[in-house]
């Protein structure tokens, strides 16, 4: 039976997951194809937990990690209410299609329900049509203010 629960960054062991799990997404295709920098292994849960607006939960069967989300609070102006946006979902390749992401995701919304949120995003690869469904089956959709605008796009300014 799969648990889900809210990581504490001061939880040796949930540190270890949530490390080892981000990297093994880091390494798939998906994720980039490639590890983490030892830098980001070293110190990620340290910076996590000094973000108050900042939450993980981790997915486990028995003791085995088996998936993961990153979470972080942001805000909406046009709603002047807080969302959430989901910055990282994995699920471990043997796991997946077992609903472990809909369980994530079902956690995620809960959370932010009762944070008072007007909504929760995220960003998925055009390519990921196996996310594309377990999103659609939850009901997120592209989003648009105006459709003779088109649907919103997520772009990057690389800094280093």
């Amino acid at each position: 039976m799969i648990q889900i629960l809210l990581a504490d960054y001061q939880n040796a062991q949930h540190a270890q997951d949530l490390v080892f799990l981000l990297n093994q997404y880091a390494c798939h295709p998906m994720g980039g194809g490639s590890s983490l920098k030892e830098s980001t292994s070293t110190h990620l849960i340290d910076e996590l937990g000094k973000r108050p607006y900042a939450f993980s939960l981790l997915a486990y069967d028995g003791d085995r990690p088996v998936g993961l989300a990153n979470c972080f609070e942001g805000f909406s102006t046009f709603k002047c209410l807080p969302l959430i946006n989901i910055h990282d979902i994995y699920v471990e390749s043997d796991y997946r299609g077992s609903g472990v992401s809909q369980q994530l995701l079902d956690k995620i919304e809960v959370i932010a329900r009762d944070k008072g949120c007007c909504k929760i995003t995220l960003e998925v690869l055009e390519g990921n049509i196996v996310a594309q469904k377990a999103y659609r089956k939850v009901g997120f959709e592209g989003y648009e203010l105006d459709p003779k605008m088109g649907k919103a796009l997520f772009w990057e300014k690389s800094l280093f």
